[in-house]
């Protein structure tokens, strides 16, 4: 009987395809569900001989350690926060045309009040 080995549901495409190469380059007897056309049925890996399942599952911990760590470093390295001045020279005038449409949208909620 198949053993659930791996859930795909919001996994990134690049993980997903690192996890089938990895149990590929194994040897490692798996087949995957799709979510199906409406998404309720549920996306994963599964193996086929749950005598793999043990060093399957290992394999995959390892891995997402080591991915989980990798994104760590990359994530301390760009982990500046982006200020308002960082918007604006980003997309200056994106930047100004979301601030007139707040503005105008103030105006035209607060008016009435001061038109009595």
């Amino acid at each position: 009987m198949s053993k659930l080995l791996f859930r795909m549901r919001d996994v990134p495409i690049e993980e997903a395809d690192e996890v089938r190469a990895l149990l590929d380059s194994q040897g490692i007897d798996y087949f995957e569900t799709f979510a199906g056309n409406w998404g309720i049925s549920m996306p994963a890996l599964w193996v086929k001989d749950p005598a793999q399942f043990t060093r399957a599952r290992t394999l995959i911990d390892e891995y997402q350690y080591q991915r989980l760590s990798n994104n760590d470093l990359d994530t301390e390295q760009e982990a500046k926060v982006k200020t308002l001045i960082d918007s604006f020279k980003d997309r200056p005038f994106q930047f100004i045309a979301y601030w007139l449409l707040i503005a105008i949208v103030l105006f035209i909620s607060i008016y009435y009040f001061f038109s009595l």
